[in-house]
């Protein structure tokens, strides 16, 4: 089996429980919004609090961590489907490379 022939067929593997992979990834994205949503709410009661600010930049960096794993946890889930839609290994070679821009623009 080629390298091209193993990658589609994982993709394929990926996505073959069809809406089910979806609804899986957009399950866990809302839960990891969730607790990013908690952990925001946990800083505003830190600074209302009167915490220092040595604690309230430590959870801010928590929090930015989590949402640059969202981030890439939506990456990776927009390159799957766009390979996995794609029609032709050039197509989505098209794909991989709009991706790769994509992370270099936001990341």
């Amino acid at each position: 089996m080629t390298k091209k022939t193993t990658s589609r067929a994982a993709t394929n593997t990926l996505m073959q429980s069809g809406t089910g992979y979806r609804q899986d990834h957009e399950k866990d994205m809302v839960n990891r919004l969730r607790r990013i949503e908690g952990q925001v709410r946990g800083i505003v009661d830190m600074i209302e609090s009167g915490r220092t600010c040595e604690d309230i930049a430590t959870q801010m960096s928590a929090a930015r961590k989590a949402m640059d794993k969202a981030f890439f946890r939506m990456m990776t889930c927009s390159l799957i489907e766009a390979v996995h839609d794609s029609e032709t290994d050039e197509q989505a070679m098209l794909e991989v490379e709009r991706s790769a821009r994509l992370m270099e623009k936001f990341a």
